[in-house]
């Protein structure tokens, strides 16, 4: 498959039409088509289905929809790091982080960095340290700030000493709210959210102990912003790393710490042995020197 394909294949999955898709493309209808099905052809599968009014896609097509995406993605910032190496320090830089409190480092750490070199911007890409682990492995994301427990053997990182507390949302005239912390016996007869990711899940099951098999969990959820639309509409209450919780409006959902207390860690961490570019290439030496010196 060429690139320039994979560029007309998703330009036709958009606009859902041959003539229109040529129109974008400044080629002939006759051109795209032929191109199109020339494509199929190699693949051996069909990825169109050509109706009366539009054109849809297949499950094959879907399915390539997603990777040429990802592929462009990819492609386009490889070469926008080609050219950087031949200019003065700048482009864009990649980074994933999660709702946690450590993201109250990063301002500080971007406005040295840009002070220095002026012409970086930042990409900022918010997920769950799974998510942002899988696209740090694909090229997609430069450096992440993730949420411990996570498998950080492939990565180099920083640690760092902000501590991110668990707690528990819940609304304002809830009589959790009355608490000045929240114990596991307190949530036994409740409905709650917890949070997707297994290995952050297990932290929880450890903290209720026995009592986490018998608890009433009618939601999982991968970031406590979307939790915090179910806890206000008085569905459940949330468990969750308290993040920038701090920052939301009160009077909607409140949170009280959990007792015993429950903390975690975050880490600045970037793929061991990865190409990167120049710009965030200097990035990460730059965190390196500035975190270090934050964490003593």
């Amino acid at each position: 498959m060429e690139i320039r394909v994979l560029r007309y294949f998703l330009t036709v999955a958009r606009e859902q039409s041959i003539t229109k898709a040529s129109e974008v493309l400044h080629i002939t209808q006759p051109t795209l088509s032929r191109q199109l099905a020339q494509m199929e052809e190699e693949l051996g599968v069909k990825l169109l289905e050509r109706g009366a009014r539009k054109i849809s896609l297949t499950n094959e097509g879907l399915l390539l929809r997603r990777r040429a995406e990802e592929i462009l993605q990819l492609v386009d910032k490889t070469e926008q790091e080609l050219i950087e190496q031949e200019e003065q320090v700048e482009g864009k830089i990649a980074i994933g982080c999660g709702e946690i409190a450590s993201v109250q480092l990063l301002p500080e750490l971007f406005e040295a960095f840009r002070k220095k070199y002026p012409r970086v911007t930042f990409d900022l890409y918010t997920a769950t340290a799974d998510h942002i682990k899988d696209r740090m492995d694909r090229g997609l994301v430069d450096v992440g700030l993730l949420l411990e427990p996570i498998d950080i053997e492939k990565y180099e990182y920083i640690r760092l000493n902000q501590k991110e507390r668990w707690v528990v949302l819940m609304q304002p005239g809830s009589p959790l709210a009355e608490k000045e912390a929240v114990t596991a016996e307190d949530l036994a007869a409740l409905p709650l959210i917890l949070p997707r990711r297994l290995s952050v899940q297990s932290e929880v099951a450890n903290w209720f102990g026995d009592s986490f098999d018998k608890l009433n969990v009618l939601f999982t959820s991968n970031l406590s912003s979307n939790a915090s639309v179910m806890v206000e509409h008085g569905l459940a209450c949330s468990i969750a790393i308290e993040g920038l919780i701090p920052r939301w409006d009160q009077t909607k959902v409140t949170y009280r710490p959990i007792d015993p207390p429950l903390t975690a860690t975050s880490v600045l961490a970037w793929k061991r042995g990865q190409p990167f570019s120049v710009a965030a290439a200097k990035f990460i030496a730059f965190a390196k020197c500035f975190l270090s010196m934050a964490n003593t």
